[in-house]
């Protein structure tokens, strides 16, 4: 799939062919691998040699003793020492007797045990077992005469070799010796040539280093405001900043000052990371990017330092763009919050801050920022001067959304009953995130579906399961099914006569989501404001599922609950925001979250109005949500053969939509029956589980 033109994600990292390498491409591996496979095969080595059988120390009497009862099979003679093997190891006991006769020594032992000790060094413990099956004694003359020899023979002996060849073993452990400390000569060079790269000569260079990484733009593969579909007016501002970064005398010479900073403020997936490398691609300069939580780190001040270095970074390389992604991760209000702000924080913002300053105007820097919290940042972060630009990245518009369709269709074969045009209409509030996801279900289910094109009810399905939520194989039982079912109709029966609310698109039974049946509207028109009627009507029919499960079953089910939540959220702000009610007057009694720090709202007092006050909202709220209460109930009166007959419909097929709805129960209020293309902005009502 294409990468979005209006998704906020980091950018990808430039070719090898780039002026700047990745961050990770100058750092220094560790040791050759065939160094670490010699380091493991010697020390395998000096370990078998370590853990080898140790020859047993005996006398000579012993020794004479052993090969008279013909005991000793092989015999090797190296000068005066004699290294042979016992046919059966001998016990431990025999030799300690041998030494000293007067000592009693222990009874039967175990076969096949053992013992390396010899002598006077052996212990009681050790007297019951076996000595080792091979042998070192030491002779009384260094040249041992025929008659020795033949005596050997005499008694049995196999293999008498007074010549063997010379034993290396000790040289072959100083040679892995020698190897061993080669190799940690080796790695020892290797992590210190590492690390004088890693930290740039300084103990903590690495540490105090900027994590901005540089994106050079290539022909062929800039990112320009052609990639970016929709917000056409976002680009308009950012126009200024690209001809200042093309031709930065043109703005000098009348004395005009380009903002130092810009701030890209919305929502999630709307595009401001896009936006800024458009902006760096349509000037042609290099891009610095890094997000606000790389700033802190585990030791105290390194914040301040990486932002030092990050901006004479991006001085070295003017003209140039430094984007701050999440700027709200660290330009957070200072002092803000229970016992006060984050001190490497705060520390981190200052010198954000004082390299701000230290701009002249004719430096050809300019830093882009991103957050889609602009009301937690501090305010000197936002005064003139610093980021003195602020640019709000909305939700795309209809034809914005259009061309977000098709550009995260392009690599899709696309069936020609699917219409951009409608699905645009029908999306209204989804960013360009939120468009990508929906194209990518659709050509999922399709996948699934085996199918050659990406149809338009793969579309519709993908549609529903981003807006409604997943399927569920949730199996209600009939009764619930049937609350759920007349819950959902006396939605749509609100809605569908009520004017002013907006139009049904479809509803259904079957479980989504945390839901057990859905009731899917959809505006006509992209809205930016409600009316007071509006409202009322959006409140009777917000409780309409509710006032019908009264109407058919006398009683009430827990799967009124969001419904009653946002009903009594909406009558609130009625009261006290808008300043709807009569009793009270235009007088806003609720603060606004201007102060969103646990702290602040509790040093400040919360509430400016009195006791009394309070029970007077209570009551106008309460007020409200009657009225609207009893008029879903007069309308559902009214039409209680619809409500009968849809609810059955809805029973039997579990969905129905527009048209089925329209073909049941007449047309609705509305000033017209639009198409079912002319279909906009989405609003569900769930039935929640109990």
């Amino acid at each position: 799939m294409p990468q979005s033109p209006t998704d906020s994600t980091d950018p990808k990292p430039s070719s090898p062919d780039s002026k700047e390498p990745s961050p990770s491409s100058s750092r220094i591996g560790g040791p050759p691998v065939w160094m670490l496979l010699l380091l493991l095969v010697g020390s395998l080595l000096m370990l078998s040699q370590w853990m080898a059988e140790t020859p047993s120390k005996i006398t000579y009497s012993f020794f004479d003793q052993q090969v008279q009862e013909g005991n000793v099979r092989i015999i090797e003679i190296r000068g005066q020492q004699v290294f042979g093997e016992f046919r059966i190891p001998p016990l431990a006991s025999k030799l300690q007797a041998e030494i000293h006769p007067s000592k009693e020594t222990a009874g039967d032992t175990t076969p096949g045990e053992s013992t390396t000790n010899s002598g006077d060094d052996l212990q009681p413990s050790d007297l019951t077992k076996r000595l080792d099956k091979k042998f070192v004694v030491t002779l009384l003359h260094p040249w041992p005469e025929d008659e020795l020899f033949r005596f050997w023979r005499k008694h049995g002996v196999d293999s008498i070799d007074p010549n063997p060849p010379a034993d290396y073993g000790n040289l072959l452990y100083a040679i892995w010796l020698v190897i061993l400390v080669a190799m940690m000569v080796g790695m020892w060079y290797f992590f210190m040539r590492s690390r004088d790269q890693m930290m740039g000569g300084g103990m903590l260079g690495s540490i105090t280093r900027s994590p901005a990484r540089r994106y050079d733009n290539e022909e062929g593969k800039r990112t320009t405001f052609d990639d970016v579909a929709g917000l056409d007016g976002v680009k308009r501002d950012l126009k200024e900043v690209v001809e200042f970064l093309k031709d930065p005398e043109k703005f000098q010479r009348l004395g005009a000052r380009v903002p130092k900073g810009v701030l890209l403020m919305g929502p999630p997936g709307t595009g401001k990371t896009l936006l800024a490398k458009a902006v760096a691609g349509e000037a042609d300069v290099p891009f610095f990017s890094i997000n606000g939580s790389e700033f802190i780190q585990l030791f105290v001040g390194v914040g301040a330092s990486r932002v030092r270095d990050m901006f004479k970074t991006a001085k070295a390389a003017a003209p140039a763009i430094l984007f701050i992604d999440e700027i709200d991760a660290v330009g957070r209000q200072r002092g803000a919050g229970l016992g006060g702000g984050h001190d490497e924080r705060e520390q981190t913002l200052n010198q954000i801050l004082s390299e701000m300053d230290g701009f002249t105007p004719t430096t050809s820097v300019i830093l882009i920022a991103a957050t889609n919290r602009p009301d937690v940042l501090d305010p000197a972060l936002l005064r003139p001067g610093r980021f003195d630009r602020h640019v709000t990245v909305d939700r795309p518009t209809v034809a914005a959304r259009k061309q977000l369709f098709e550009v995260h269709t392009r690599e899709m074969p696309i069936a020609d009953d699917v219409d951009f045009d409608r699905l645009a209409r029908a999306t209204v509030g989804l960013t360009g995130a939120d468009i990508r996801n929906l194209a990518n279900e659709a050509a999922l289910w399709a996948t699934r579906n085996n199918q050659d094109v990406v149809t338009n009810d793969d579309f519709e399905f993908a549609r529903d399961k981003v807006l409604m939520g997943a399927r569920r194989d949730d199996v209600l039982t009939e009764d619930e099914k049937r609350i759920t079912a007349y819950h959902e109709v006396g939605h749509t029966l609100l809605a569908w006569f009520l004017p002013g609310c907006d139009r049904v698109h479809k509803v259904t039974i079957i479980p989504r989501g945390r839901s057990l049946g859905v009731t899917q509207l959809v505006a006509e028109e992209d809205r930016h404001n409600m009316s007071e009627h509006q409202m009322h009507a959006m409140l009777a029919m917000v409780l309409g599922g509710r006032t019908a499960e009264k109407i058919v079953f006398d009683e009430y089910s827990a799967g009124a609950e969001n419904d009653l939540m946002r009903a009594t959220d909406m009558a609130r702000k009625m009261v006290t925001l808008w300043g709807m009610s009569e009793r009270l007057g235009p007088v806003a009694y609720q603060k606004s979250d201007d102060n969103p720090f646990l702290g602040r709202e509790m040093a400040h007092e919360h509430r400016q109005h009195s006791e009394h006050t309070a029970q007077i909202i209570d009551e106008e709220v309460a007020k409200i949500l009657h009225a609207a209460a009893d008029r879903a109930k007069q309308t559902l009166d009214e039409h209680s053969d619809h409500l009968t007959s849809l609810s059955e419909a809805l029973l039997e097929s579990e969905v129905l939509d527009e048209d089925q709805i329209r073909a049941i129960i007449g047309p609705s209020v509305h000033q017209k029956t639009k198409p079912l293309s002319a279909i906009s902005s989405p609003l569900t009502l769930r039935h929640h589980d109990p």
